[in-house]
C-alpha cells in the first residue's frame, strides 16, 4: 500500500493524484500513541527544578495578574482553531463515509484561516515581539540539561522559562510549517472550484504540478490530525489548565508566573528586563 495514489495523464504520464487516505488513521493513531506515552513518561518525571528564583525586590512588583495574551491574539487563536477544525471535519468525514455538500464548507473555511493567518503574520510582526516564540540560545542549553538529567546524568537544573517553554516554540515551529502548507496550496486548489473570488480555471497549472499540490495539501492535513490532538491533549492536562485559561482570559496567575517565568527573559507590564537581571546579579 503506497503512500502516493497515482494515476495516468490523458498523455500516458504517471502523475501523483493526492495522498492514500489511510494515512488518516496513521496520524490518529500517532497521535493517540503519542499521548499514552507522554502520560506514561510523566509519572517517572520527577517535579521542575530550576536553577534561578526571582528576587523578592521584583517578585513585589509583579501584579496579581500578568497580562500573557491580548485581545487580539487570543479572538486570533479561537477563529484559527474553529476554521482547522472546519477543514478537518470537511476533509477527512467524506472519507470515512460522512457525505454531505463539503467543498463549500471548506473553502469557506480555508479563507477564514488564510485570513487568520494573514493577520497575525502582520500582527505578530509589527505589535507583538516576534522572536519571543522562536527558540533562543539559553533554550537549547537547557533543552540539553533537562535531557541529560532526565537520562540520569549530571547536569545543572534548568532555568526558568521566557514567555513561551521550548516546547511551545517548538509546536509553533511545526504548526507553522502545516498551516502554511495547507493555506499556500489550498489557495491555489481553489482555482479548481467554482467560487465567487476566483474564475475556474484547472490549467493554471500542469497535471504534475497539481498532483504535488494535492500530495502536500493532503500530508500536511492528516499531520495536523496529530498535532490538534496533541494540542488539545496539552490543553487539558491539569498542570497545564492555567495556560488554557491565559488564553481565554488573557492572565497568568503571579504564583504560576514567579515558578516558571523568569522576568528577565519575559517581564510584565511595569517590570523593567534589565533591573530585574540587576537585582537577581
Amino acid at each position: 500500500m503506497g503512500i502516493i495514489e497515482t494515476a495516468a495523464s490523458p498523455w500516458g504520464q504517471t502523475v501523483p493524484i493526492h495522498i492514500s487516505f489511510f494515512l488518516i488513521w496513521v496520524a490518529a493513531i500517532g497521535g493517540l500513541l503519542f499521548l499514552i506515552g507522554h502520560a506514561i513518561w510523566l509519572k517517572f518525571q520527577k517535579p521542575d527544578e530550576y536553577a534561578d528564583h526571582t528576587p523578592p525586590s521584583v517578585a513585589a512588583r509583579i501584579p496579581e495578574k500578568v497580562k500573557r495574551h491580548s485581545l487580539a491574539a487570543r479572538l486570533f487563536h479561537w477563529i484559527m482553531a474553529l476554521a482547522m477544525l472546519a477543514l478537518l471535519f470537511t476533509a477527512f468525514l467524506p472519507k470515512v463515509g460522512f457525505q454531505f455538500p463539503w467543498v463549500t464548507y471548506h473553502w469557506i473555511a480555508g479563507l477564514v484561516l488564510t485570513a487568520s493567518i494573514l493577520y497575525h503574520i502582520v500582527h505578530a510582526s509589527f505589535w507583538l515581539d516576534f522572536w519571543s516564540i522562536w527558540p533562543d540560545q539559553q533554550d537549547r542549553e537547557d533543552a540539553v540539561r533537562r535531557l541529560r538529567r532526565a537520562l540520569g546524568q549530571s547536569a545543572p537544573p534548568p532555568r526558568r522559562f521566557a514567555k513561551y517553554p521550548l516546547e511551545n516554540k517548538m509546536y509553533h515551529g511545526v504548526i507553522v510549517l502545516a498551516g502554511l502548507s495547507v493555506m499556500l496550496t489550498g489557495v491555489c486548489m481553489m482555482f479548481r472550484v467554482r467560487t465567487p473570488f476566483f474564475t475556474r480555471n484547472p490549467y493554471i497549472f500542469g497535471d504534475m504540478t497539481w498532483g504535488l499540490m494535492y500530495v502536500l495539501h493532503g500530508l500536511a492535513g492528516v499531520g495536523l490530525i496529530a498535532l490538534i490532538m496533541i494540542h488539545i491533549y496539552f490543553a487539558i492536562r491539569p498542570e497545564k489548565l492555567v495556560i488554557t485559561k491565559s488564553m481565554i482570559f488573557g492572565t497568568l496567575d503571579r504564583d504560576h508566573y514567579l515558578e516558571h517565568h523568569d522576568p528577565h527573559r519575559w517581564a510584565p507590564e511595569g517590570v523593567n528586563a534589565q533591573e530585574a537581571q540587576a537585582a537577581g546579579d
